[in-house]
This record gives C-alpha cells, structure tokens and sequence, in this order.
C-alpha cells in the first residue's frame, strides 16, 4: 500500500514545446507552462506533437505505465495527407518492419471527418485533401507513428495523443494548460495500472 501521499497531474503539451522540465537552448519547456520540477511526464511527445502528458513523482507508477514490457495502450489523432484505403491501413495495424524491429499491430481507423480539437499554429492543407486516423499503439518506440506512416507514404502534418490507457484528454484542456487529477481520475488511473491504493 502507498504510504506516500504522490501527486498525479495532466497536462495539454503544445505543439512547438519541449517535453522536459527545462531546455538548455531555451526553447519553451513544462516548466514555462507551471508545471512543478517534481512532476515527470509518464512517456514524451516529441517537440511537433502535442496533446496528454500524464505527470506524476510515483516512482513505480512511472515504471508502469512507460516500460514496454506492459504493453499499455496510448491512442493518438493523425492528420495525414491522402485518403487511405483499406489496403494502404492494414500494414500499420499488422506491424511495420523498422530499422529497429517490426512493430506490434496497433489499432488503426480512419475518422470519418475531423475531430474537435483547438486551432492548430500553422497552415494545413485543405481538408479535401487530408485524412485523420485514430492510431492505438501497444508500445512506445521513438517517433513511432511517424515512421509508420512514412513507412506507408503517408505525410503527417499533426500528431495529437489523446488518450493513455482510460485517461483521456479533457475536452476543457487547453494547448498549454495543466491540473490535478480530479478524485475519479486518480481511482482510474491507479486501477488500471493495478496493484496500487492509497491512504
């Protein structure tokens, strides 16, 4: 039983900020955004993706939720450019050959309009031309989607994370705000990864 009283926060990453406390080069970082040295993110979005960080100082649950031994789902939006048919989509959902092994079949759709997300900072091409997928990955390779969907010859132009197992992106959670997890959130978050209560 957890006998500390740890601290479990979400976190809305922009697009075009660090996925560190703080950057030797001065690019905006978590800490600009408030978010306390204390809290680490539970797995990082590269500097051009953006959407959930869990943020947490429990140690273990850390360990849990980011090791790839576990296998935990993390579900992402992709804005890429075509329109993919079915053929184009069932090699990213059985596994890609990548320079550092084939990875494990993801779930894949494509949405069949946009999702409701906050207003991206640069030019996309026009809708016509573009398809959003959901993307479920069961793993956590480096620059993982990317390198499927170019394996694919498929262009990505936005890269959201919105879900970490069953904890989801707040629709009220905007590009570059943060909070404690709410009373609920806290219950999930800890039955999922299993194992964990508090006092």
């Amino acid at each position: 039983m957890n006998t500390r009283a740890y601290r479990y926060a979400i976190a809305y990453k922009p697009f075009d900020v660090m996925c560190a406390n703080k950057d030797r080069y001065g690019r905006p970082a978590l800490i600009d955004m408030g978010i306390p040295r204390t809290l680490h993110a539970a797995g990082r979005l590269d500097l051009d993706s953006e959407g959930l960080l869990l943020l947490t100082d429990d140690g273990p649950l850390l360990h849990r939720v980011t090791h790839p031994d576990f296998h935990h789902p993390k579900t992402y939006l992709a804005l890429i450019v075509g329109q993919p048919d079915a053929a184009v989509l069932q090699p990213l959902r059985d596994g890609v050959a990548l320079k550092d092994g084939i990875t494990r079949p993801a779930d894949v759709e494509a949405l069949p309009g946009a999702p409701a997300l906050p207003p991206f900072p640069k030019p996309l091409p026009a809708p016509a031309k573009t398809t959003w997928l959901r993307i479920v990955l069961y793993e956590g390779k480096k620059r993982q989607i990317k390198r499927m969907l170019s394996a694919a010859g498929l262009p990505i132009f936005r890269l959201v994370r919105v879900a970490i197992g069953p904890l989801t992106l707040p629709p009220d959670l905007e590009p570059g705000q943060w909070r404690d997890l709410t009373t609920a959130e806290r219950r999930v978050l800890l039955d999922w990864v299993g194992g964990y209560s508090e006092k």
